[in-house]
């Protein structure tokens, strides 16, 4: 039995485990490194990309809403004026926060990706079909980068799953397609947004950007939940050790 401290994932050797675990469990023929402290920053700064997409939605719906307003041509027109413009900053400003928190976010997950992907060597090194560099070059490759990370990740899954039973890849999956759509529906509001001229055309591209940050709010929720779940996974595997192979009977 794993003392507190290991369980809680607390001080750890580089094999995930506290140094008394480590030295009494039997472990992987070669150590592995602790996916936790990547985890726990992975964690809350996922936790901030979906609170600044919530502030996004409300951001394009109050400038879908007063732009709306405006062209309605009623009321104190200098006060809808000041309105538009305290919206429009407040888009400025929230699409300039989430981008800063999406940046920070895309580094260290892709340092805890490739982490993930050289304990998978240990873990499983043969379901991996691509080699480590993968984990980090592939995200770069455009129209590429929509697939082979994820087949990355499925081969990481694999290797990462106790007991070599095999496991739902509901979490892999949903993370990966929230992703993808947010991705190509991004592009998609933003280039709606940046056209954008007459009202009903800038009203249009609100609604898009607010939808798209609905997607994404989804998707880091998702990918935030993919990460504990790969780590623990990860960290059960190393606490259980090589399988038992079986005695050969004496002829």
């Amino acid at each position: 039995m794993l003392c507190s401290r290991c369980a809680a994932h607390a001080a750890t050797t580089p094999s995930g485990l506290c140094e008394g675990c480590a030295s009494a469990a039997p472990g992987p023929s070669r150590p592995i490194r602790s996916l936790t402290g990547l985890s726990n920053a992975l964690t809350v700064l996922l936790a901030l990309v979906a609170a600044l997409d919530a502030v996004a939605v409300y951001a394009a719906l109050n400038s879908r809403t007063v732009i709306g307003a405006l062209a309605d041509d009623t009321g104190d027109y200098a006060d809808a004026v000041e309105k538009a413009q305290r919206a429009d900053t407040l888009m400025t400003v929230s699409s300039s926060l989430s981008l800063t928190a999406l940046l920070a976010t895309a580094v260290v997950f892709v340092v805890w990706f490739h982490r993930a992907r050289v304990n998978a060597d240990v873990l499983g090194p043969a379901e991996q079909r691509r080699g480590r560099g993968w984990a980090i070059g592939s995200w770069f490759i455009p129209i590429a980068n929509l697939w082979i990370p994820r087949q990355v990740a499925g081969d990481i899954w694999d290797a990462s799953e106790p007991g070599g039973h095999r496991t739902s890849r509901a979490v892999l999956n949903t993370w990966w397609a929230l992703w993808v759509s947010a991705t190509l529906l991004g592009r998609v509001a933003a280039r709606m947004w940046d056209r954008a001229e007459e009202i009903e055309s800038i009203r249009q591209g609100a609604a898009a950007l607010a939808a798209v940050s609905v997607v994404d709010l989804a998707s880091a929720v998702a990918a935030l939940v993919f990460v504990r779940r790969l780590t623990a996974m990860q960290h059960a595997k190393a606490v259980a050790g090589p399988p038992v192979q079986p005695v050969p009977a004496a002829g």
